[in-house]
């Protein structure tokens, strides 16, 4: 594939996900230029880009520009500030680090947002990795719609992160491909032994079972279901991971046995999901979950613990088979029951075994690299 430039809506150190799982694996056949939104900050005068090598990814760089501004404020891609400077600078790097000589490097975006550098930086294919309907988040930029149609109808080759988002945007490109999001098997495997790890400290001395979700904490997230969870049992403690974005902490139902202990790091997962007696997939049914494919399923699956999950549609038609979906709280409660009573361990088995199979990252790196490869590029200026 050569060289490749990812422009990302997402921070490489911030939760461990697709553009990561996806982007170390390719790291390994060639140089990966990670292009992060930019940094505002307030004691600058002169815009400048940072480059370091990112964090437990050999072959991965992380670039982000930094722009002076007197009062900071949040800069996403195609800001019509910042703009201009990004391309200019990351051109001038790319050129004086020969990325993709030639032809240019492959340029792959996770945000439509990116479509300035696609249209200044020459390139010899396009890719759009589309992981979540961006315009359906809160906050999302008004023209992120339209700049999306017009980058699906531009680009080489469309991956897509779901069944949901693979059906919405194939009509605007015959080459767009389905690539559910992945599992590192082992990694997540390591938790069926729950002797392997001793309690984590928000776990140390809770009685009753565990039920836990790890994810960020957003506008996705079903705060009456929670609530209802909480009531419901008051033995069962709740335990949700991650980072609280774009929601006031304040709006978060709260209780003695739920517990928000905060954001982990990725190798730090398994040491809490060893301690779930079921994990959760808690997401209201709104516009932003419509086309959510949630990673985390298949690594609770790999621990092989009881799932229960709200009837987010592609979990229901991918997992279904092996997650008990609820349509309301009071299903939600009544699968949560079950599960904990459910010795059917040994049932699931054999399907979730041939789910891990089948969606392993290093599999979906190698397919989307010979799909990259057989695909003719056009050289774009």
């Amino acid at each position: 594939m050569g060289d490749i430039v990812c422009i990302s809506h997402l921070r490489w150190d911030f939760v461990w996900q697709r553009p990561q799982h996806l982007l170390s694996r390719l790291a390994r056949q060639g140089r990966v230029l990670f292009v992060e939104e930019p940094m505002a900050d307030a004691g600058d005068t002169t815009p400048y880009i940072e480059i370091s090598p990112a964090q437990n990814a050999p072959g991965v760089t992380v670039i982000r520009l930094h722009y002076p501004l007197a009062e900071p404020r949040w800069i996403g891609h195609g800001d019509t500030l910042t703009q201009p400077t990004y391309t200019h600078l990351l051109k001038e790097y790319l050129q004086s680090e020969d990325y993709g000589a030639g032809n240019g490097p492959l340029l792959w975006l996770y945000t439509p947002m990116a479509l300035d550098f696609a249209d200044n930086i020459k390139h010899k294919q396009l890719v759009y990795d589309v992981m979540d309907q961006l315009a359906a988040f809160r906050g999302a930029p008004p023209e992120l719609l339209a700049m999306e149609e017009k980058l699906l109808h531009c680009a080489n080759i469309v991956f897509t992160g779901g069944v949901s988002l693979y059906r919405a945007k194939l009509p605007y490109n015959p080459r767009t491909y389905l690539f559910p999001s992945g599992v590192e098997v082992e990694h997540f495997a390591q938790a069926a032994n729950r002797q392997a790890f001793p309690p984590p400290l928000e776990l140390t001395g809770l009685s009753g079972p565990i039920l836990g979700y790890y994810g960020v904490i957003d506008e996705r997230m079903d705060l009456e279901l929670l609530a209802h969870l909480a009531a419901a049992h008051l033995e069962w403690n709740i335990v949700l991971l991650g980072p609280i974005l774009k929601i006031d902490q304040a709006d978060l139902p709260t209780a003695p046995n739920l517990c928000y202990p905060g954001m982990k790091t990725y190798d730090q997962l398994p040491a809490y999901l060893a301690h779930f007696d079921v994990a959760l997939i808690p997401f209201a049914m709104n516009e932003a979950t419509r086309y959510l494919s949630p990673t985390k399923t298949l690594e609770y699956m790999a621990a092989h613990k009881p799932i229960v999950s709200n009837p987010i549609p592609d979990v229901a038609e991918l997992y279904g088979e092996v997650v008990r979906i609820a349509h309301s709280p009071p299903e939600y409660v009544a699968q949560v029951e079950a599960a904990l009573l459910a010795a059917d361990t040994i049932q699931r088995r054999p399907k979730e075994d041939e789910l891990l199979a089948r969606y392993t990252w290093d599999n979906i790196a190698a397919q989307m690299e010979k799909i990259v490869s057989s695909i003719q590029f056009s050289v774009v200026s």
